[in-house]
């Protein structure tokens, strides 16, 4: 097989994007800004009350490997999906981008594929409902040993951890990766989903993962401190390589015993904030996989994370190639 620059492994979820105001997030008891998981019937009735959506495949570690595909980047992706609407959606686009994507259909009589309802307040802010169907199913079998041992990178979604299945199909990933040489990167996703798992991140992040991506809520929460340089310090030294969001303050890259801030792109207005951080690790796994050194990749992430922050939804509409070029951080 082709060797693959980065190949993810996450939730296989459709994105049905749309804007609303302050008013119907309190009548649906929505808490601004989070991620919250619903069930079949939460969904639909979310679905049919909001305006109009735009459908678009998605999952955070998606939107990541399709950023890395953007970059110029080799990228394939590993995630579940049913043989329904919503799973030929998510193939067409995944592919459609450019991403290697093999995963088969589960069979049918399955849950249906899964589906984030993305709402878009005023200020930009997203608030998330997601129900995940059939996607957190994806079980150690499923994960195709020759499409990972492809990679140089390969980088686990955490909003993923919430099902045995899927643990064990992120442990036999690492496992494989780890016999091939290869490096294993790791997105926290979400405070709440390390509040979750916190013990078994730490015995992950310590025993098998190379690169962490983390935002300032996810990191302190995971070190159960008040203190971002605190949780840097102890994040530093439990694993080679950690990349921290601070939004607008930028980011803390922690590797080699150094660490160093590269600031924030700069964004004339800030539209939806859906994507950030999957797009950040987008462009610093791609500068990490093709041999720059770390200020670069830090550089590539924040300029992808102000291209998606500058528009709705989570995938670019510019090639991230061509911008990164125009910034002069690729020839």
């Amino acid at each position: 097989m082709q060797e693959h620059d980065v190949v993810g492994i996450g939730n296989a979820i459709v994105d049905i994007i749309g804007r609303c105001d302050e008013a119907f997030l309190a009548r649906h008891g929505r808490v601004k800004g989070s991620m919250q998981l619903v069930d079949a019937a939460a969904v639909a009735k979310l679905y049919d009350d909001m305006g109009p959506g735009v459908e678009i495949s998605g999952g955070s570690g998606a939107n990541t490997i399709v950023g890395v595909a953007s970059f110029g980047g080799k990228a394939g992706f590993i995630g579940k999906t049913a043989a329904d609407q919503f799973g030929q959606i998510f193939g067409h686009d995944i592919r459609t981008a450019g991403v290697t994507f093999t995963t088969p259909p589960a069979a049918s009589g399955s849950e249906p594929t899964g589906r984030c309802l993305v709402l878009v307040t005023p200020d930009g802010q997203r608030t998330m409902s997601t129900f995940l169907g059939v996607s957190p199913q994806l079980g150690g079998g499923e994960v195709d040993a020759e499409l990972v041992a492809s990679a140089r990178i390969v980088y686990l979604e955490g909003y993923l951890f919430d099902r045995p299945e899927a643990k064990a199909a992120f442990r036999q990933a690492a496992g494989i990766a780890a016999k091939a040489g290869r490096q294993v990167a790791l997105s926290l996703s979400d405070a709440f989903c390390v509040d979750r798992h916190r013990a078994e991140f730490l015995e992950l992040i310590r025993s098998s993962v190379d690169i962490l991506f983390a935002n300032e809520a996810e990191i302190t929460s995971l070190y159960q401190t008040d203190s971002f340089d605190e949780a840097a310090r102890r994040a530093s030294s439990d694993t080679k390589l950690a990349a921290l969001t601070r939004s607008e303050k930028g980011s803390v890259i922690l590797g080699g015993g150094k660490s160093f801030s590269v600031p924030a792109a700069p964004v004339a207005k800030v539209v939806d904030t859906t994507g950030a951080g999957d797009l950040y690790a987008a462009g610093f796994l791609y500068g990490v996989a093709t041999g720059r050194d770390l200020e670069t990749a830090g550089r590539l992430g924040s300029l992808a994370a102000a291209e998606i922050i500058s528009h709705i939804g989570a995938r670019p509409e510019m090639s991230l190639r061509e911008l990164a070029r125009a910034k002069g951080l690729l020839t």
